[in-house]
């Protein structure tokens, strides 16, 4: 509501947004007050890696940037759960059915749905998990059949549509600005191939014939195209033209030029006025790849007991628009971050005034093309800076989590008990032991032997902390 925003959009300082359509940082101007926004969501044959899941904490921090400006925002992550073929082009067979497949399933439609619901309840639970904020609806390709038989209709009866043995295509040259957005649509294109049928290398499917499974449709049973899932429930849920479409840089040459094809092909009218898209994240210097063997799931994390709220600091200390290479150092690094940040924050026990200095820097950061590296920089000058009272520096904090979204108040709890402060006489008898010997340790000059009791301790999983008023204890969940 917008009665919670700091402010409203019209006293708001300029945001600016890279816009892939014209390659520069552009001020951003919303249509209305209302800002709406079409994420590019999974295509739930499997479980999503971590380098899917960059893509909706960048679209997550984007929206709440927004929010925190003062626009209301509305936001749709699509479910892909049919016609997404494997290359991403028209070749290749459909993931969803690849995925029935590989878990012995009959390439049946109601196995479809079943498949779906187990990846699509995963990859939900993965968002939660990162603390994204729901969006104002999950649209599934499947359940808008009806509408994207509408709209390859409507291009088919433009004539930017024909008929092949295979299917429906869209007739590239019969749109002048294919391929507006770049990414080397044509040398994409040629990688896939050339079907006997088509007209141009570039042209594209818009309805896959299958005789034994699919949908009825005018021209033929079959499946829609991934392209036109896309267009259609976009126009559907906001409007022919609208404000911001976020996606991967894999999506640029193809998928998003043929979203683009399509829309305008049918309404006349711009499709996306920003279009933003995030870079890829790879695994020790590699691209993520089934045959590398080196996709990481959430749930691989979880399971090297690293939090969800761990991947997302991490992924916020690299700019969206920025390759990140992913390495265990590096995410072990970023959960000891955040336990530091966790613990200085509840250390801080009252409610203070968000500062306008650091407030000021911080804005200057997120609505300068959403830089969130620079954000988290920014939280650690804040906690270093003295001039600053804990009480202030508590609720500034609070005011950046508005859009950082690691969970200081509500994700975050679980990481705040880790670090609370335990009395001396409440923990176990054996770490008690360690620390009394550490103590006499400590008294004797004997540092080498100190130390290695406080690592005794540590995995015990406690963490100790020498002040001048003594040692402090702190549950740690595990040596961190």
């Amino acid at each position: 509501m917008l009665g919670l925003f700091a402010q409203k959009p019209s006293e708001t300082k300029k945001i600016l947004f890279y816009n892939t359509l014209s390659k520069v940082k552009e001020p951003f101007v919303a249509a209305t007050r209302a800002v709406k926004i079409y994420t590019c969501g999974p295509t739930v044959y499997d479980y999503a890696h971590i380098g899917n899941l960059r893509a909706y904490v960048f679209a997550d921090v984007l929206r709440r940037t927004l929010e925190y400006a003062g626009y209301e925002v509305k936001q749709i992550i699509n479910i892909t759960d049919v016609g997404h073929l494997v290359g991403d082009g028209d070749e290749g067979e459909d993931k969803m059915t690849a995925g029935l497949k590989r878990e012995g399933m009959e390439p049946t439609l109601e196995n479809m749905k079943l498949l779906a619901e187990k990846y699509a309840a995963a990859f939900m639970a993965d968002l939660k998990e990162l603390n994204v904020k729901t969006p104002f609806a999950f649209p599934r390709a499947s359940e808008h059949i009806p509408e994207q038989i509408a709209f390859v209709a409507t291009l088919m009866d433009k004539g930017y549509a024909y008929r092949t043995s295979e299917g429906i295509y869209f007739d590239v040259a019969k749109f002048p600005k294919y391929g507006i957005l770049g990414g080397s649509a044509s040398a994409e294109h040629s990688r896939i191939g050339v079907s006997s049928e088509k007209r141009d290398p570039r042209d594209f499917t818009l309805w896959k014939l299958d005789a034994h499974a699919g949908w009825d449709a005018p021209w033929g049973r079959g499946f829609p195209g991934w392209h036109i899932e896309c267009t259609a429930m976009a126009t559907k849920y906001l409007g022919k033209s609208f404000d911001i479409h976020t996606g991967g840089v894999d999506h640029i040459p193809v998928h998003h030029n043929n979203e683009i094809a399509q829309a305008e092909a049918v309404s006349g009218k711009p499709f996306v006025r920003y279009w933003m898209h995030g870079e890829f994240l790879t695994v020790d210097g590699q691209k993520i790849s089934k045959s590398l063997g080196n996709i990481i799931t959430l749930k691989q994390l979880k399971d090297r007991g690293i939090s969800g709220a761990a991947l997302r600091y991490w992924l916020l200390t690299a700019h969206y628009r920025q390759t990140v290479n992913f390495t265990w150092s590096a995410i072990e690094g970023a959960e000891k971050a955040l336990y530091r940040l966790m613990r200085a924050f509840s250390d801080f026990k009252t409610e203070g005034k968000v500062s306008a200095a650091y407030r000021e820097r911080f804005t200057d950061a997120l609505y300068d093309d959403v830089n969130t590296a620079e954000a988290v920089a920014l939280m650690w000058d804040l906690l270093k800076d003295d001039s600053v009272s804990p009480a202030d520096k508590r609720s500034t904090l609070s005011d950046f989590d508005r859009i950082l979204g690691l969970g200081l108040n509500t994700m975050g709890r679980g990481v705040v008990e880790r670090v609370a402060v335990v009395s001396i006489g409440d923990l176990p008898s054996a770490v008690e032991t360690l620390m009394e010997e550490r103590e006499v340790a400590r008294t004797n000059g004997d540092w080498a032997h100190a130390d290695e009791l406080r690592s005794q301790i540590a995995a015990a999983g406690f963490t100790v902390e020498d002040t001048a008023e003594g040692p402090v204890v702190r549950k740690s969940g595990g040596p961190l």
